[in-house]
């Protein structure tokens, strides 16, 4: 079974059952895996936005069907590499950085709705980004 990573936009969608059909095509039949990042984010939207109990529950039941990206040392290096020659190039999202190593570290491609946010990291760090282009 092929793996992929899902950016918090897709997750969302998903969750939402809001995705559309290209994200489908990119996820049917495949591990889904979630970054950190990505369930920080998406428990920090339930708290910005003062989500209840029962919307918590559905987020908390949806995440516990997917796998989070394990972190080791080498997933550390990696982002410390992809950080520094980031910011090198005049980029500083943090939170974009994190998830392109989760990727680049474990040979995952990545499925994002935001192709703008990765496509350095695709040219100049060999990420593989599925988007509605794919």
């Amino acid at each position: 079974m092929a793996d992929v990573v899902i950016d918090t936009d897709v997750a969302s969608v998903l969750q939402k059952r809001r995705a559309p059909d290209w994200v489908h095509r990119h996820v049917t039949g495949k591990r889904v895996w979630l970054s950190f990042i990505a369930v920080g984010e998406l428990w920090k939207w339930a708290e910005v936005r003062s989500w209840g109990e029962v919307t918590r529950s559905r987020l908390d039941a949806w995440m516990a069907n997917r796998p989070v990206v394990p972190y080791d040392a080498e997933f550390a290096r990696t982002w410390a590499r992809l950080s520094a020659r980031a910011q090198l190039r005049g980029r500083r999202p943090q939170n974009d950085t994190w998830v392109a190593a989760c990727c680049l570290r474990h040979g995952l491609p990545l499925v994002t709705l935001n192709k703008k946010d990765f496509t350095d990291f695709a040219q100049y760090d060999g990420l593989v980004l599925l988007t509605e282009d794919d």
